[in-house]
């Protein structure tokens, strides 16, 4: 299995209701590490899982439609908890929406240096 990993950020505020999410109930601040990782069994024609550059906007063309925003304001999540692991499955699927890639792709997204969480799976 081959693998590439483009990786950005986001800053966004959301709250995560419910007496399950401790404090992180209130609304709160968090600052995300992206990581994209393409994986395929074999490269295409050029000798390559996926364009480096393609990967990179596309990621960052997502993140920029979520960071710095409030996502209990945005209509894309209305009545959604926007945990880490929503997030991650969100971001695959806006950037397989955005890419002609045939293999699977894994999100991790890094809360701090000790959590992470990730969603990985083939074009939905």
């Amino acid at each position: 299995m081959y693998s590439v990993t483009v990786r950005s950020h986001i800053m966004i505020a959301h709250s995560l209701p419910g007496e399950f999410f401790g404090p992180a109930a209130a609304m709160h601040g968090a600052t995300y590490v992206i990581d994209a990782e393409f994986r395929s069994e074999a490269l295409d024609p050029h000798n390559v899982v996926v364009d480096i550059g393609a990967a990179t906007s596309v990621l960052e063309e997502v993140a920029r439609s979520l960071s710095y925003k409030n996502l209990d304001e945005d209509e894309r999540f209305r009545g959604v908890l926007t945990t880490t692991e929503f997030l991650a499955r969100f971001i695959h699927d806006e950037v397989m929406k955005r890419m002609d890639f045939r293999g699977s792709l894994k999100i991790t997204l890094h809360e701090s240096h000790v959590a992470a969480a990730s969603y990985e799976g083939p074009r939905v």
